[in-house]
């Protein structure tokens, strides 16, 4: 790992656990909080080269680096602006970005990528279990209606969402695959619906205009992908709840938020 002594420029971004830096004329520095563990960036590393190798669309990866008391990670530069940055500068784009949205993640579904990733089941599991909010009673519901749907193999994203988009000058690449795993691609659709209706349904988005917007844009997207990788509506809609249930253990801080998860996550069976 190269120790490199410099001065950086004010970052262009900024994430829960790093900064994100210019770095010449076509890379970035994902350069991470000092508490950040070491082990989750080479994880991050593995699998962004993995899932690169697949064939997919996405930003190249690079080394590790150090700078001063931080470790950093160089990325490919995707010029372009986030799918959730566009959608409210051309509103009349909106069910193109939804239907693009359903594209993308469709065709990273039909993948079988052969590689050591982390299995939807056991991810899922994990959250489930960290989620402070849920009853014992909850949370034994919650893993025994788990245990019964099926897996999968498939490329699931795992975050999957327009602000993970970026589009580009001629394509619309993924990012932050940090939450990638092998499963059902049902699950991850779920998820999808999980975030966009959270915000509906809470303080997140307030103006009555975005609410319809997102509404439409959460249709369109459903419509699209199941036109593209038809069946399993069912079978996606009990995937909600145990979605839903796994969402709590993210730190959420918006109590309406917790409180609408928490009564979304209530809708799974109870044991036999």
């Amino acid at each position: 790992m190269n120790e490199i002594n410099i001065t950086l420029d004010k970052p262009i971004a900024y994430g829960r656990t790093a900064e994100v830096y210019a770095w010449g004329n076509k890379q970035v520095l994902k350069l991470f909080y000092d508490w950040y563990e070491f082990k989750n960036i080479e994880y991050e590393q593995r699998i962004a080269q993995a899932v690169h190798a697949s064939g997919l669309t996405v930003p190249l990866v690079g080394e590790i680096i150090r700078i001063k008391d931080r470790t950093g990670l160089i990325y490919q530069r995707i010029d372009g602006f986030t799918m959730e940055e566009m959608l409210p500068l051309k509103l009349w784009r909106v069910h193109h970005y939804a239907r693009q949205l359903a594209g993308l993640q469709a065709e990273m579904h039909a993948n079988t990528l052969h590689a050591e990733l982390p299995g939807q089941r056991e991810r899922l599991t994990e959250k489930i279990n960290r989620a402070e909010s849920l009853s014992d009673d909850l949370r034994d519901r919650t893993l025994a209606a788990l245990e019964s749907m099926p897996e999968g193999s498939r490329l699931c994203h795992g975050d999957f969402h327009p602000g993970n988009i970026i589009i580009g000058k001629k394509d619309a690449i993924i990012i932050d695959w940090v939450d990638v795993s092998l499963g059902n691609p049902l699950a991850d659709l779920a998820r999808t619906t999980i975030l966009v209706i959270e915000a509906l349904e809470t303080n997140k988005i307030q103006n009555p205009l975005e609410k319809l917007i997102a509404r439409g844009f959460h249709n369109s997207y459903i419509h699209r992908y199941f036109s593209l990788r038809p069946g399993g509506e069912d079978e996606y809609k009990r995937w909600l709840p145990i979605v839903a249930a796994a969402r709590l253990s993210e730190n959420i801080n918006i109590p309406e938020s917790v409180k609408w998860l928490v009564t979304q996550a209530e809708k799974v069976p109870s044991i036999q």
